[in-house]
């Protein structure tokens, strides 16, 4: 597994076809340039966040990134990602020449347009309140007067709080919550839940944070416009132009949409769709399968390929059922939003590792057979970390769920911080919950930097859950 699992600190996502091109004119009075071709691997500096670019179930994905990745492929080169924690540091890298392009939201300011050529399509963000949706919401910034606003301390929503305090003569209650482990995310989350009643974050943040939960609202605005845009060196107008260019295509913006639907749109609250795009209820569906009837005590139409394929780990075939319950609910037709496929939840650069194409990941036969190789290997992966079979299947489940990459810099963090590298509940599940936070993603022990671990953490429970039932049952 740990050869199969490659564990890098910088990703390279290989685009096929080998094309060249040339700029053709300068970004000023169409003046003629000197001829450029595209790099055979361009370099691209990023940002680990929720928005730009992260590693999850061992695919890379990111609204930024899937969209430089398309450039890559759209001028037939290969790209290699550089991802930080810090614009600070892209700033830098760009400067030394270290990278060629910075594919995330670099802020168009009088500071950074110093060092960078802005290029492709400009962002408009503003600050928001995030909200509940219940009860007679706050539309204007003069309502906050006498409400409890919760904060991260320090942070420029502390500062744009305070700022937006003073505009309205005072009495907005700030909250500047100062734990080591409370995230942005968590808090957003809070609100949802009623624990807190307001706090304020990006508006692109709120935006996805509300395919989650669908509960809050993040319409009201509480600062002044911020524009942003992809990146170059300031002497790299040929490149600034290609991208430009690019960025206008109608091919282009038809992705772009496509993208901003499913990182910004469409739910992620343990929803599946169908591969048309239509969501799947959340009732239990069995599809036909050759001439299945059912009888009592079966747990799915897939009884047999589960029983079939059991043998082939050390979990067996009850194991195999609860996994296709939580992934599809035994559709296997399911895609998530991340692109993972099928009755048990595939994604695409995984079925390739096993030889399949995205479209085999629709056949049960093949979805049971991908998923059992990779429990395998999960298992041979997390061997030599956790001895307990017990434990190590919990392992092996948030692996499957999250990739193993996560896994291991959560093992890592537990063990620095104290916590039980070898046990999941309440230990190595907790800390992988803190890589959503920069504080503990940026930590030299991890390398797969962001992670948003909620829905692995509750992964794990209902897989154990069902498992435990099936067991029982059978």
């Amino acid at each position: 597994m740990a050869r199969k699992f490659s564990l890098i600190a910088t990703v390279v996502a290989t685009i096929s076809f080998m094309l060249l091109w040339q700029a053709c004119s300068t970004r000023e009075n169409n003046v003629v340039a000197p001829e450029h071709q595209l790099p055979d691997t361009l370099r691209v500096g990023t940002l680990y966040s929720p928005t730009t670019f992260f590693l999850y179930r061992g695919d890379t994905l990111g609204y930024e990134f899937e969209r430089i990745r398309d450039f890559a492929a759209d001028k037939g080169i290969h790209v290699q990602v550089t991802a930080v924690t810090n614009i600070q540091t892209l700033i830098k890298l760009i400067k030394e020449r270290k990278v060629d392009v910075l594919a995330c939201e670099v802020p168009v300011t009088a500071e950074f347009n110093q060092h960078v050529l802005h290029c492709g399509e400009t962002n408009t963000t503003y600050q928001v309140l995030v909200q509940p949706k219940r009860g007679r919401m706050i539309r204007n910034v003069t309502q906050l007067v006498n409400k409890d606003i919760y904060v991260e301390a320090g942070s420029k929503y502390e500062s744009r709080l305070r700022n937006l305090d003073s505009e309205v003569g005072g009495g907005i209650r700030i909250h500047a919550i100062s734990s080591d482990t409370l995230s942005i995310e968590d808090l957003i989350e809070q609100v949802s839940k009623g624990i807190i009643p307001y706090t304020i974050v990006d508006s692109d943040i709120a935006r996805l944070n509300q395919t989650y939960y669908s509960n809050i609202d993040v319409n009201m605005e509480v600062s002044f416009p911020q524009r942003s845009s992809w990146a170059v060196n300031i002497n790299d107008t040929w490149l600034a132009d290609s991208i430009d260019t690019w960025s206008r295509s109608e091919k282009t913006q038809l992705i772009t949409e496509d993208l901003t639907k499913r990182y910004f749109e469409v739910s992620k609250n343990g929803g599946t769709m169908t591969a048309d795009g239509h969501a799947i209820p959340n009732s239990s569906s069995h599809h036909s399968f050759g001439n299945y009837v059912q009888h009592a005590g079966d747990l799915s139409p897939y009884d047999s390929l589960f029983r079939a394929n059991g043998y082939a780990t050390r979990f067996g075939w009850q194991f195999l059922a609860a996994i296709a319950k939580v992934e599809s609910n035994f559709n296997p037709d399911a895609v998530s939003w991340a692109g993972a496929r099928g009755l048990m939840q595939i994604m695409p650069s995984t079925g390739r590792l096993h030889g399949y194409s995205p479209d085999d990941l629709f056949d049960p036969a093949i979805s049971v057979k991908a998923a059992v190789l990779t429990l395998r290997n999960l298992d041979e992966f997390f061997a030599p970390y956790i001895s307990n079979p017990v434990e190590r299947r919990r392992f092996v489940l948030a692996g499957y769920n999250a990739g193993a990459g996560h896994i291991l810099d959560a093992i890592k963090l537990a063990e620095k911080h104290g916590k039980n590298p070898n046990v999941w509940y309440g230990n190595v599940e907790e800390a992988l919950i803190w890589k959503s936070n920069e504080k503990y993603y940026s930590d030299p022990v991890c390398r797969y930097g962001y992670f948003r671990a909620d829905q692995t953490v509750n992964y794990v429970h209902k897989v154990e859950q069902h498992y435990n039932q099936y067991q029982f049952k059978r």
